[in-house]
């Protein structure tokens, strides 16, 4: 931009300034570094001295074959399946709710902070209040458990393997289900009113306006919900890790949680846990993009290539 012959664009290049410094000093940097070290020798805590393999994917190879890093990628998508299919579902539903035309929920604000209030509460205090709620032999659940004759005595649902898969994926849900509302209802205030209008003069119910006219249009917005719950889901760290450590027997162990040990844990093998994170990020990259692929518009794309080929004709012609 130019007024009276001075140039202004340089000083937005000054503002991004301390933005850029960070970044490359707090996530360009490490980001680099990590994928350097998944090819050397580097372990131990302090040392700083490190050379390339041999073979260099050799981090990688011990990796994959590690029997606990399957089991941790394993537990992942089993509590991210549990937690993002009711997740998703009562979100949809939430926004069906909030946004529908035919009647005008009363103290929506009210309802917004509190179904979104567990999202801004620390991991730390969900995974005590957990821990807590099933504790073993006295605690919440297992007092109503007994007191209404369930069951026969106090369960310790912290050995039971399931159930503490159960109790993660339902804080998942639990933390993140306002979050994808919020969102959601977000694209549907984007949408044209007028297909709304549209619809129900031609004598469309709210069922039928929901399938035919939202859910269509949110497409794009449940893609961006699906990828990033995939991408938080697969770096789930602090409930799993603070609710149980990982167990009973690994059960709640996930792959955030297993990079950890292997960086922090016993003999600091930061390489390894380094080649571990890679993996996880070719994963995580390969799902997004199958995902996006799954999911785009057929038709748009169809469209697009069309009119790319009608170009090259004109410019041919």
């Amino acid at each position: 931009m130019k007024k009276s012959g001075v140039s202004y664009a340089k000083y937005g290049y000054i503002f991004s300034i301390p933005f850029v410094v960070t970044f490359i000093i707090f996530s360009l940097y490490p980001t680099l570094y990590t994928v350097v070290i998944g090819f050397t020798d580097l372990r131990g805590l302090g040392k700083t001295a490190f050379k390339i393999l041999s073979d260099p994917f050799e981090n990688y190879k011990i990796i994959f074959a590690n029997k606990t890093f399957r089991t941790s990628l394993k537990n992942t998508a089993i509590i991210w399946t549990m937690n993002f299919i009711p997740q998703i579902t009562l979100a949809l539903l939430l926004t069906a709710w909030f946004t529908t035309r035919r009647f005008y929920v009363k103290a929506q604000g009210a309802f917004k902070v509190l179904i979104y209030m567990p999202n801004i509460i620390t991991a730390a205090t969900i995974a005590i209040l957990f821990n807590s709620l099933f504790g073993y032999p006295k605690g919440p659940v297992n007092d109503i458990l007994v007191r209404f004759g369930w069951v026969a005595k106090p369960q310790n649902f912290h050995l039971q393997k399931w159930t503490a898969k159960g109790v993660v994926a339902f804080i998942q849900f639990w933390m993140w289900y306002g979050n994808s509302m919020i969102v959601l209802i977000a694209g549907v205030l984007g949408i044209d009113v007028t297909l709304f209008e549209a619809a129900e003069i031609d004598g469309a119910n709210a069922t039928q306006i929901f399938f035919r006219i939202t859910l269509p249009r949110l497409k794009t917005i449940v893609l961006y919900v699906l990828i990033t719950s995939m991408i938080g889901g697969l770096q789930m760290f602090d409930i799993p890790k603070l609710y149980l450590n990982g167990g009973p027997d690994n059960a709640t162990l996930t792959s955030s949680a297993f990079i950890y040990n292997q960086a922090f844990s016993g003999s600091y093998l930061y390489n390894r846990a380094s080649a571990a994170s890679m993996l996880v990020f070719l994963i995580i990259v390969v799902l997004s993009v199958a995902l996006f692929l799954l999911m785009r518009d057929r038709d748009e794309v169809k469209l697009r290539r069309q009119e790319r080929a009608l170009k090259r004709r004109g410019g041919v012609a």
